[in-house]
């Protein structure tokens, strides 16, 4: 699956929230793109995934339709389409949660929003699956910012209908940028498409090639500063099949065996027909 975006702009009130930009990105890749904090993230974010209307351009998804997997979402249309393969991760203003939730409150509404059963015994196995039993009862501005990202990315992760993510600026949360690309790095390679948005300094920790931004490069929306596609993990080698026994002496042949393959079935045939052999 694609999305593409073609020349889409973004008014604001008294100044545009995005200007004209091109972004296209698939499934199993990551791409980031940097640019200042305020000048269009929060806007691309919206318009790439179909929760904002752009005010010119085009945004696509290719296919423009897939069945639902998600139990009790029935077909929609395409930009109804577009929402439900994506998901917002962690936007500002937008999809971030509340900083004083415990982590278990994150996951317990996160496992609701994405259709799956949040009982309390379903928090516990979930949190024992992604390793954070530890972190049940941290509020969530304490844990590190790359757990956070990543915390979040794997709970939009679970809607089945999910194919693409966006994660906005999760370096404004600290950490190392290595930390939070190598969590985009890892749903790639699980097969989603992930798009990651970063100021232009976090993206030269990442070891791109890019001047700070001066003058009028402060207002251009954010660019495409590095794209991968991360090599999915190797299959798992399958278990050995142990070949089957062979039939002991003298069990008997059982309903839908190949008797064919009895090797005393020759003798015994040999013996019925021979007159000598019946006396």
């Amino acid at each position: 699956m694609q999305i593409t975006l073609t020349d889409v702009r973004v008014d604001g009130r008294r100044e545009p929230m995005l200007e004209p930009m091109d972004l296209a990105w698939s499934t199993g890749e990551s791409v980031l793109v940097a640019g200042e904090p305020g000048h269009g993230h929060t806007a691309l974010a919206l318009v790439a995934t179909g929760r904002f209307d752009p005010s010119a351009g085009e945004v696509r998804l290719q296919p423009a339709s897939t069945p639902s997997r998600r139990s009790g979402r029935s077909s929609r249309g395409a930009a109804a389409t577009l929402r439900d393969v994506t998901a917002v991760v962690d936007v500002p203003g937008i999809s971030e949660p509340d900083d004083a939730l415990t982590v278990a409150d994150v996951v317990a509404e996160g496992l609701a929003l994405a259709g799956r059963r949040s009982l309390p015994s379903d928090v516990t196995r979930w949190l024992a699956d992604h390793s954070l039993t530890a972190d049940r009862s941290r509020r969530l501005d304490q844990v590190p910012g790359v757990v956070r990202t990543a915390l979040l990315a794997a709970l939009a992760a679970e809607d089945p209908d999910v194919r693409f993510l966006v994660l906005t600026l999760p370096d404004r949360h600290g950490g190392e940028p290595s930390g939070w690309w190598e969590v985009a790095q890892s749903l790639a390679a699980a097969g989603y498409g992930v798009l990651v948005q970063c100021t232009r300094a976090s993206a030269r920790d990442l070891g791109v090639d890019l001047p700070p931004a001066r003058g009028a490069s402060i207002h251009e929306p954010p660019v495409v500063v590095l794209r991968t596609r991360p090599t999915p993990p190797p299959a798992p080698d399958p278990a050995p099949v142990d070949p089957p026994d062979a039939a002991e002496p003298g069990i008997a042949p059982q309903a839908g065996d190949d008797l064919r393959s009895d090797p005393g079935l020759d003798e015994r045939a040999a013996a019925e027909n021979d007159p000598e052999e019946g006396r």
